[in-house]
């Protein structure tokens, strides 16, 4: 890779594997505020806890959730960017741009899965809004992850070929099954991601990850670089 890309840990629940990722300075600690995953992360952290940890890059993860919780949440929890990681249409994202403390980025995911027509569709449409409404600047990032009835947390990777074909208006984040295995086939794409995203490849269990194997991970994007 020519730029070591920045790191995101998401799916975090436990309080001393969050201190150990700070202290090894990774960006962006992802939690999850969806109530179907296993990863909620109100079952295991107060919005106050959230609020305490001390970090730049608190990301809460957000599927098709009300405009009123998440504005309520980002302030509760002190998050620093709010991922949407659903269908959100472009008035929302308009709407909660206007809303959201200017501070605070917006990062928006885009699902990809074995249809290429309906990527296709997909990814214009939101590359198409972005563009029209530049001024605005409603994301701050995109995320490209693989598509799932879960939204998200699957492992597994999707085609990275696709985004070699795409002009990529903004800086993403790449996920959906990044590991030790796959890390050096990033160099084949044309545009490199801002950061990766890890989750469920880095666990033992739903929220509970595997700090050694992140901090080799880590060590090895380096040496990627």
């Amino acid at each position: 890779m020519n730029l070591q890309p920045q790191l995101k840990v998401c799916g975090l629940t436990k309080p001393d594997q969050i201190q150990e990722l700070i202290s090894m300075n990774v960006d962006f600690l992802g939690f999850i505020f969806y109530e179907k995953s296993p990863r909620y992360v109100l079952n295991h952290l107060s919005a106050e806890e959230i609020s305490a940890i001390d970090h730049h890059g608190k990301t809460g993860v957000f599927v098709n959730e009300e405009l009123d919780i998440i504005l309520q949440m980002v302030q509760k929890a002190g998050l620093n960017f709010v991922q949407l990681h659903g269908d959100e249409s472009d008035d929302f994202i308009v709407e909660l741009r206007q809303k959201l403390n200017p501070e605070v980025g917006i990062i928006k995911v885009i699902r990809i899965g074995n249809n290429a027509v309906e990527n296709k569709m997909k990814i214009t449409q939101i590359f198409n809004f972005q563009r029209t409404i530049r001024n605005l600047q409603p994301i701050t990032y995109f995320l490209f992850d693989t598509d799932s009835k879960a939204f998200g947390g699957t492992g597994k990777q999707f085609d990275w070929n696709i985004l070699n074909e795409l002009e990529i208006p903004l800086p993403y984040f790449l996920s959906g099954g990044i590991s030790e295995d796959n890390i050096e086939n990033i160099e084949m794409l044309k545009q490199q991601p801002f950061a990766l995203d890890i989750n469920s490849k880095f666990e033992t269990e739903p929220g509970h990850k595997n700090i050694d194997r992140i901090r080799e991970f880590k060590s090895l994007c380096q040496h990627n670089k």
